[in-house]
């Protein structure tokens, strides 16, 4: 399927439930962290934050999750925000409200799990929602491949390159960078496990499609279906 090169328009329509969702529950947050104080923030990031020997060693499994509602300043969560904001809509308008959350924490959830595996001694708690917006715009440059974005709001691009870029960008950062404090793994995991997911590699899918086929047989088993001759006027269930 082709689709229309144009420019992206900031928000068209309005902001869409589960975007607004997204954003209200992340702005609420960094109040609540912003009131807190440094210390007492320091606390919440560790508990909630990304922690992989926490996670692996204490079974803090509720950090692949929650890290995502967590930032580091005024910027983080502005920039993490906006791209929900400005990608998120359309995706959720296209998708439905309740795919698009499952696909966005399912991105989160992955980034973590990548995260945790490939760093697993990593002391600093990652936070932010980074891990769903590098997914939300790996969905974007599939669907919409020739739409044109702005790379640092200056550079005319085509999504599909745009996408390419950052991928590369985040896979040579997780390569480079250590132990930096941004979780450049989390990144490249939220593209990975979203383009899996939207590929229909999805295992819990699969599961879920072999068990619908095996209620299916079973049903078949105990439901005979006869049909009759040319004046039948339909099956007949026994």
């Amino acid at each position: 399927m082709q689709y229309r090169t144009r420019q992206i328009s900031f928000g068209p329509g309005g902001v869409t439930p589960a975007v607004k969702f997204l954003l209200i529950v992340n702005t609420a947050v960094f109040v609540v962290q912003t009131l807190l104080g440094a210390a007492t923030d320091y606390q919440l990031t560790l508990y909630f934050g990304l922690v992989p020997p926490l996670v692996l060693h204490e079974f803090y499994l509720w950090q692949l999750f929650t890290y995502q509602f967590l930032h580091g300043g005024l910027f983080h969560i502005l920039f993490n925000m906006l791209a929900v904001w400005m990608f998120g809509c359309d995706l959720e308008r296209r998708w439905g409200s309740n795919f698009f959350l499952r696909y966005y924490f399912i991105t989160v959830v992955g980034g973590g799990i990548l995260n945790t595996l490939f760093v697993p001694n990593q002391l600093g708690p990652s936070i932010g929602a980074s891990a769903g917006v590098y997914g939300i715009l790996l969905a974007y440059g599939l669907i919409y491949p020739n739409r044109v974005v702005y790379f640092y709001f200056l550079f005319p691009i085509k999504m599909k390159h745009f996408v390419w870029i950052i991928g590369a960008i985040a896979l040579y950062s997780s390569v480079t960078a250590g132990q930096s404090g941004i979780a450049h793994l989390a990144h490249l995991g939220g593209m990975l496990f979203g383009y899996i997911y939207l590929r229909g590699l999805n295992p819990w899918e699969r599961i879920k499609d072999y068990l619908d086929r095996r209620r299916l047989a079973r049903l078949k088993r105990r439901f005979h279906l006869h049909t009759g001759g040319k004046d039948d006027r339909g099956p007949t269930l026994h």
